[in-house]
């Protein structure tokens, strides 16, 4: 039932003028109530539009037509109708080879993988070696049922990574919201222990984290608020902590702060950390959330007018956004809410996505995070559900 109202959406859509005739390409998400149905609905929308190859998963919630649909039966798919020698499906059973073969060379690519993976943090970061830009997009599909977590890629698939990878040929931007606020400035890790940090600039990192909250004592239920909402950003040795208008960059992961070690007063993060890396903390919570997704809106419109010759506006024809599971309409405060940023921004454009247990961009897995990825006019894709 639900498949069929998909259809009947996007077939009122192809009889449109410039809307896709003849797909190639199409994602499925469905919500986990679907899971245990995943190989019958591949092989209906395979059997409904032949010749298309398909990528998607399973997640606690779908975003399609500008609404997010979490914790109930779910589906959306979106078609488009990229040229084949444009992309290439891979997965477990058919890897992205870092060998062009045919004349295809991956520049970008969208990513699906299990959580349970072991290593996942090094196959990402191998995965975006295997394309030229080496930067990836995507998230981590989740379930409540470990044997749930199921991943499309012209097949059914659990554990590992999954996706379609695209060459230079296929128009796209790609920015990430992390809606966190720095609180103070970056610093350089001095002295570090698997996740406990001791020294910042020469300094306790308590002390460090005290200062930059202008907190006088820990156990008092100010100080309790506010280090609830409060988190690390990490970033290498080598790359920039803040970005543009004072947000952090595509290599800064932000991570929860989940402990103090009082007596050398270090701070203990949810991640591995290493001397020389900088880390700066930040607070999350909604107004900063909704002012950080305009932002990255507001720079996709610009990189795409930059882009464009003869001043001519550049279409955006197709949108994907992969947000966290802690994020949608219970962090923004009402639901449809980050879509609805989005649709303002962006325009009524074909947009579909999931709710991620972890968010991926260039070669990193990020928590908290949105990715919003554009593709824009002659790589179309323009029918959705």
């Amino acid at each position: 039932m639900a498949l069929a109202l998909v259809a009947a959406q996007i077939e009122a859509q192809r009889q449109q003028p410039g809307k896709v005739q003849q797909p190639t390409l199409g994602w499925l998400y469905i919500t986990e109530d679907y899971a245990p149905f995943a190989r019958p609905l591949l092989q209906a929308v395979q059997s409904r539009w032949p010749g298309v190859s398909w990528v998607g998963g399973v997640a606690n919630g779908v975003i399609g037509s500008g609404a997010e649909y979490s914790n109930e039966p779910a589906l959306a798919v979106m078609l488009s109708d990229i040229p084949r020698p444009a992309f290439q499906v891979f997965s477990g059973r058919q890897p992205l080879s870092t060998v062009a073969r045919g004349g295809f060379e991956a520049s970008t690519a969208l990513v699906h993988a299990d959580p349970h993976t072991a290593y996942l943090d090094g196959l990402i970061d191998e995965m975006a070696q295997r394309t030229q830009t080496g930067y990836l997009f995507g998230g981590l599909v989740n379930a409540h049922d470990d044997e749930q977590c199921i991943h499309f890629a012209d097949g059914v698939f659990t554990g590992g990574l999954s996706g379609v990878a695209f060459s230079q040929a296929v128009p796209w931007v790609s920015r990430v919201t992390q809606g966190c606020q720095p609180v103070g400035p970056s610093r350089l890790i001095d002295q570090a222990e698997n996740n406990l940090v001791y020294t910042l600039d020469g300094r306790p990192a308590l002390d460090c984290l005290m200062d930059d909250l202008k907190l006088s004592a820990l156990h008092n239920q100010e100080a309790l608020s506010r280090l609830r909402h409060t988190f690390a950003g990490l970033t290498n040795p080598g790359d920039a902590a803040i970005a543009r208008a004072g947000a952090f960059g595509t290599d800064t992961r932000v991570r929860e702060l989940i402990g103090f070690e009082p007596r050398q007063r270090g701070v203990a993060v949810a991640d591995d950390v290493a001397a020389g890396m900088l880390m700066t903390f930040c607070s999350r919570d909604p107004a900063a959330a909704r002012r950080d997704l305009v932002r990255i809106c507001a720079e996709i419109r610009e990189d795409l007018d930059a882009q464009t010759p003869d001043d001519k506006a550049r279409s955006i024809v197709g949108v994907l956004y992969v947000s966290c599971v802690g994020r949608g309409g219970s962090h923004f405060g009402t639901p449809n809410a980050e879509m609805a940023i989005i649709q303002h921004a962006l325009g009524d454009v074909p947009m579909v996505g999931f709710f991620a247990a972890g968010e991926i961009a260039h070669h990193h897995l990020y928590g908290y995070t949105g990715v919003l990825t554009v593709w824009c006019r002659d790589g179309v894709v323009s029918c959705q559900g």
